[in-house]
């Protein structure tokens, strides 16, 4: 049995030692921790990775999504983020597939699966990490370390900084790159399982290992690091490197370098070479992908890389490195977003917060230090492989090779996280170790683990629903404008505009330049009618950021609304220039035409958005309406027949077409229409009010009657109605008075 696991004898009970009892408690425990997210909502950026990404639907070729980003846009496209995840897509339309449609519960239950299943594994790993690498002659793999694996383990199963990955759709791209990142892992340890002596290895295993890590690249571009760790586990625990030793005969010119030889003899050059070139022509092929090279992120995503300063740069991108650091040891306060002003920039020594950073370091040091100067071969191992296990995942996300799109991010510290576990349990070993006070380091282990799971329950409530997880980012990052902006966003879709103002105005005070925000405020004061506000706000957005369709559309409504029809057309156009596939502003500008009298061009507009949008309803209304009012019956009705078999269930369009058959004395099929009109929506006035007028002309005068009845009963306000229904009762009583 390992050194630490005797550390460990009075803390971890041997009842729950065996390997079955051991996964089973790590698996339930996990499991238990965010069950609360089962039944949740698709939330943040679930939206565009899920529900807006045409990639999840059948309609879309299955090799499509070797040549999208992970949310469903062109990699070679310059707005493209270039994340390449394409087995995670596949996942999601599985998903999407065997659920009939986007039901979240299904994708919620298997990420907590996968989660169980990684921290089940993660049983196995620890094992190899804390107890180091041996087989039985029969090839099976001996667990030296079943206490402290099994107390890394239940670490990392709880811990809290997971419940993005978890709970968070989205997340699955984590999940599932560090489920091959650890298949890979353990594969590479199986390449020495038939070893008769010592430095063999099986090739097969070593490839096969390369290819997993390959795998979990195309789930979580993080996952290829799982290459660099097999490496420092084969140079240290299969070839028993002696970093330190090795160094010190390098400076002292020692000629002899016994463990230069022993490498060769081992084989670990080969294997190192098998990694390296494996893991070169991966990332190689990566980038071919990608096309036209790393996506383009902007300051308020990543504001330290815009520093011009490159000490300004090092400070800060040290001080994300403690937050993440603490995170990991303090899980209390999280956030789904970190970025805009959520983390001031660091731009002077006088600033208190560079001690994070320094005490960061100072622990880190000492820890490098014990990794390499300790005369414990033991200690030496768990340390340095606690540290790359710690580090090497998080290498992609660091900005030291590129620039990330964010500040802090939890998801990013699942796979890190693993080797947190794996020195915190090493640190209890010690003070187990050193200390008479056993039961008292059990109960402040047991304390953190329920700890965690309360706020693993916690959190996990939080992830369910939009409107509790952008509220509780306010506490922990209320600089954050993105933090308001979202909370004013949910607001607005629940109907609760007054609140939704006052969360837009904060996140446009805390970012002058938050383009969206201003779009979303400037749109509720267009609907409030507070155009000149409007107006103002939307044309900064296009001022800030010229290609801003969306907010050159909206800027055109309300011109067009204060009757500056010149520059509303102009401000379509300029949103069309920018998005040429842009339904919703031709539907726009074809209001703008008919406002003016300019028919054709409105019907022009028209049939540009339902060519770009076949199910555009308003668009197809509009011209049918349209032609109607102009005296077209028969192009009309020819338009509203196209829009029937393409919308077949759209009552509105049945309305209109309805309204054109009477109009050309189809009665019969009029009628049709306007019975299953009624059907679908059977509390329109002017659905049974124009059934009524219908029936008037056709002659069915008791009919005519009673529908007439009953839009009135439904809106006793409607004029038209009202006098329609008395002609009909003047012309019942004259039919009365001549029958007597």
């Amino acid at each position: 049995m390992a050194e630490l696991d005797a550390d460990l004898d009075r803390i971890i009970p041997s009842s729950v030692l065996p390997p079955f009892w051991a996964k089973l408690v790590v698996g339930f425990v996990s499991l238990v921790c965010f069950a609360r997210s089962y039944d949740g909502d698709f939330v943040f950026d679930d939206s565009e990775a899920i529900i807006n990404n045409k990639d999840l639907r059948a309609e879309t070729p299955l090799g499509d999504l070797w040549h999208h980003d992970f949310w469903g846009s062109r990699l070679s496209s310059n707005t493209s983020h270039k994340s390449y995840r394409p087995l995670t897509v596949l996942t999601f339309r599985i998903n999407y597939y065997l659920s009939g449609g986007f039901h979240p519960m299904s994708f919620h239950v298997i990420n907590i699966l996968l989660h169980g299943g990684i921290s089940v594994l993660m049983v196995d790993v620890f094992s190899v990490l804390l107890g180091g690498l041996q087989y039985t002659s029969r090839g099976r793999r001996l667990n030296l370390a079943p206490r402290s694996s099994l107390l890394a383990a239940l670490l990392f199963a709880t811990h809290p900084v997971h419940t993005e990955c978890v709970a968070g759709v989205v997340g699955r791209a984590d999940l599932l790159g560090a489920l091959f990142f650890l298949l890979s892992f353990l594969g590479y340890c199986k390449a020495f399982r038939e070893s008769n002596k010592e430095g063999t290895h099986s090739t097969f295993w070593v490839l096969l290992s390369i290819l997993l890590g390959a795998v979990a690249m195309l789930c979580k571009e993080q996952g290829i690091t799982v290459l660099g760790l097999n490496a420092v586990f084969d140079i240290l625990v299969i070839g028993k490197l002696n970093v330190l030793e090795m160094v010190q005969k390098v400076l002292h010119k020692d000629k002899s370098l016994e463990n230069i030889g022993m490498l060769r003899n081992g084989g670990l050059l080969f294997r190192m070479t098998l990694l390296a070139s494996g893991g070169a022509g991966v990332l190689y092929m990566r980038w071919k992908i990608m096309g036209t090279g790393p996506p383009a992120f902007t300051e308020v995503d990543n504001p330290a890389s815009f520093a011009d300063s490159m000490l300004v740069r090092a400070i800060n991108y040290n001080y994300y490195y403690s937050l993440n650091a603490w995170l990991l040891l303090c899980p209390w306060w999280l956030c789904f977003d970190w970025s805009m002003g959520c983390v001031p920039l660091i731009k002077s020594a006088g600033d208190w917060r560079v001690t994070a950073p320094a005490a960061l370091w100072l622990c880190l040091i000492g820890l490098i230090c014990q990794a390499l100067c300790s005369e414990d071969n033991h200690k030496r191992r768990i340390l340095t492989l606690g540290l790359g296990f710690l580090i090497i995942p998080f290498l992609p996300a660091s900005n030291l090779f590129f620039r990330v799109g964010f500040v802090v991010a939890e998801r990013v510290l699942y796979l890190p996280s693993a080797g947190f576990c794996m020195l915190l349990t090493f640190g209890f070993g010690a003070l187990s170790k050193h200390t008479k006070k056993k039961k008292l380091i059990a109960g402040v282990v047991l304390g953190i683990l329920f700890i965690n799971i309360l706020r693993c329950m916690i959190r996990s409530g939080e992830w369910r629903n939009e409107e509790e997880l952008f509220r509780s980012a306010l506490s922990v990052c209320p600089l954050n404008a993105k933090v308001h902006y979202n909370v004013g966003k949910n607001l607005a879709d629940k109907g609760h505009q007054t609140a939704a103002v006052r969360y837009y105005r904060q996140a446009v005070r805390l970012n002058p330049k938050y383009v969206h925000a201003m779009n979303n405020l400037g749109n509720i004061l267009k609907e409030r009618n507070e155009l000149q506000e409007a107006e103002e706000l939307l044309s900064l957005a296009v001022q800030i950021q010229p290609d801003f369709a969306a907010a050159w559309m909206n800027l055109g409504i309300v011109q067009n609304s204060l009757k500056r029809f010149e520059a509303a057309e102009q401000s379509y156009r300029t949103a069309i220039k920018h998005r040429r596939k842009y339904p919703d502003c031709y539907y726009n500008l074809g209001r703008l035409y008919a406002d003016l009298n300019r028919h054709v061009d409105a019907l022009n507009a028209w049939r540009n958005a339902t060519v770009l949008k076949p199910e555009h309803s308003l668009a197809w209304n509009n011209m049918i309406i349209l032609l109607d009012n102009t005296g077209n019956l028969a192009q009309a009705e020819a338009v509203g027949r196209e829009a029937l078999e393409l919308i077949p269930n759209d009552h509105s369009l049945m309305f209109s077409l309805a309204n054109v058959l009477g109009k050309s004395q189809k009665y019969k099929e009029s009628e049709a229409l306007f019975l299953k009109a009624i059907k679908a929506h059977p509390n329109a006035a002017s659905y049974h009010g124009n059934l009524a007028v219908l029936y008037h002309r056709w002659g069915h005068l008791s009919l005519a009657k009673k529908h007439y009845e009953i839009s009135l009963q439904l809106d006793p306000t409607a004029s038209g109605t009202k006098e329609n229904y008395g002609l009909l009762r003047r012309k019942l009583e004259q039919m009365q008075k001549k029958d007597v």
